[in-house]
């Protein structure tokens, strides 16, 4: 199943106040009195004093369900606990020597440049071979990030299908920084799509609510903006390269929801070239021919996916307040794509 785009309002919602116990232990008869942090560095393989000391700040590590400090002396007989606001998973992320296209790297963040057919992040029967398994083998020597921990990591997604720039946090400050700025929009997300249909106009704005789709639960729709259903979502766009039957068309994300622009631009009557869930595996403009039938079936087989690459990420640097911008060039099977319409549509 694909992965599925977090919502930046999604992004900076509280973190529920519930908690959760994520690890106890009793310390035995024999335990020597010794500082809890010194315990748990003995007691907890894979974290870090750092880590611990944090958590002890943070009021989760606990000693017979009462808060102590990093310097509290365990006793024998000792219920000591980690205790979070998050629920512990039924699985662990683990790290995977996968390849990993990083464009930056600092003692904070990382941009990474995802191919096609990577899933973001562990779920939904993907528990493997993600994005984030890379990320936590790249980051394996990095005693203070946690791939597990949901204050660091991914600031935000895009599909499985979808190819293209994502920013990463190593801190639980710069996801909380990075995240501010997707969820007030003051971050810049350019996207290229070939999509079906020639448009009137070499440039618009789409708005309307995205919320799930009624029928398929895979699938999010369009709702009148100023309705109850969804969340209000612009997208802005200007046409690229025309190519008759199709458009290559630049995305400026205002917004960014679910699946924005698939389901803003089949709601415009332009869904996504090879889009299968919305409907752009179909033939949807050009001949009845077999030739025309058999091309269309050739340029799918070149580009298996939706023709949606995430080409440019700027953002504020969360240290040291920089901007800072990129851009990836094209892969290969949406450029194959495209050089394959460019000689179709070429004059003679």
């Amino acid at each position: 199943m694909e992965d599925i785009l977090l919502d930046d309002d999604e992004l900076l919602e509280e973190i529920p106040q519930e908690e959760h116990e994520h690890w106890r232990i009793e310390v035995d008869k024999g335990q020597s009195s010794v500082r809890v942090d010194k315990f748990l560095m003995d007691h907890m393989p894979g974290t870090s004093r750092n880590r611990i000391q944090k958590a002890a700040e943070a009021g989760s590590i606990r000693a017979n369900d009462k808060p102590v400090k990093s310097n509290y002396k365990v006793k024998a007989g000792d219920i000591i606990t980690l205790v979070l606001d998050y629920p512990k998973r039924d699985w662990e992320i683990v790290p995977e020597d996968l390849p990993l296209d990083v464009v930056y790297e600092d003692e904070v963040l990382l941009v990474i440049n995802k191919p096609a057919g990577l899933v973001v992040h562990p779920g939904c029967g993907n528990y493997s071979g993600t994005l984030v398994n890379a990320l936590a083998w790249h980051l394996r020597d990095d005693k203070d990030f946690d791939p597990n921990d949901p204050t660091v990591g991914l600031v935000h997604r895009i599909d499985k299908d979808t190819s293209g720039l994502l920013v990463v946090a190593k801190t639980a400050d710069a996801k909380t920084h990075l995240a501010k700025q997707f969820f007030y929009h003051t971050c810049r997300r350019e996207y290229n799509a070939l999509v079906w249909g020639p448009f009137a106009d070499d440039e618009g704005t789409i708005t309307g609510n995205i919320g799930r789709h009624a029928k398929d639960r895979l699938q999010m729709d369009v709702y009148p903006m100023d309705g109850e259903v969804g969340k209000p979502a612009i997208t802005h766009y200007k046409v690229l390269e025309r190519f008759g039957p199709v458009t290559l068309v630049e995305c400026h994300l205002e917004t960014g929801r679910t699946h924005q622009i698939r389901a803003h631009m089949r709601h415009i009557g332009h869904p996504l070239f090879g889009d299968e869930r919305y409907g752009g595996c179909q033939i949807l403009r050009g001949e009845q021919t077999a030739s025309y039938k058999a091309f269309i079936h050739n340029c799918m087989e070149l580009c298996p996916r939706q023709a949606l690459h995430a080409k440019t990420l700027g953002f504020v640097h969360p240290v040291t307040e920089e901007e800072m911008f990129f851009s990836s060039e094209l892969p290969e099977d949406m450029s194959a794509l495209l050089n394959k319409w460019r000689k179709r549509t070429a004059p003679l």
